[in-house]
């Protein structure tokens, strides 16, 4: 699946913006990073990318992992390990973020929670989380997990866009974005 022209548009500046990423995912999300090599300038943006699929790969990144994987605190503790790790590969003065998606989105088995996705952005000046809820646990109607995948990494492709001092794309698929508070001590501060 290639990109919309409005996500294409909006990668190409993300690609001419200055912003360095290392970006994580975890559950979906793993979309957003095909359409950020599908449109050319992808190497000047990322640095590195993870899908952390198995809870034993997620465990690796994350020290005190949340017992539940999608959640705010899982995003944030995956945004501020790809934040150091974004530091670690750098090469130059370059703005680093640390991006991390982590997501619940349609199965073929019985699940018990909504089909829902944290989106949080890591950088030194100020960190960004994000939600979804794709559906509402008990709900009969159910988006296909391609078109849950294609939302969430167009969430995605916002977030950096609105890490990057861009405009945020608007989220063309109908689910209205949650914005939970960061509780203190979820997110990386300059000071750590």
């Amino acid at each position: 699946m290639l990109p919309s022209l409005p996500v294409n548009q909006t990668i190409v500046a993300i690609h001419a913006a200055p912003p360095r990423l290392v970006y994580v995912c975890a559950g979906a999300g793993s979309l957003a990073l095909a359409w950020l090599h599908a449109v050319a300038g992808s190497s000047r943006t990322i640095l590195e990318a993870r899908d952390v699929y198995a809870p034993r790969a997620l465990a690796e990144l994350v020290a005190d992992p949340s017992p539940q994987a999608v959640s705010a605190t899982t995003a944030l503790a995956l945004a501020n390990w790809a934040l150091q790790r974004a530091r670690t590969l750098s090469e130059g003065d370059w703005p680093l973020l640390g991006v991390a998606c982590t997501a619940a989105i349609a199965t073929d088995r019985v699940r018990q929670g909504a089909d829902r996705a944290f989106v949080a952005v890591a950088s030194p000046n100020h960190p960004w989380l994000g939600a979804l809820t794709l559906r509402e646990p008990g709900a009969t109607l159910v988006a296909d997990r391609v078109t849950q995948e294609a939302a969430i990494s167009e969430f995605v492709i916002s977030a950096i866009a609105r890490a990057c001092g861009l405009e945020a794309l608007p989220l063309s698929y109908g689910y209205a974005l949650e914005q939970p508070d960061i509780l203190p001590g979820c997110a990386y501060c300059e000071s750590e």
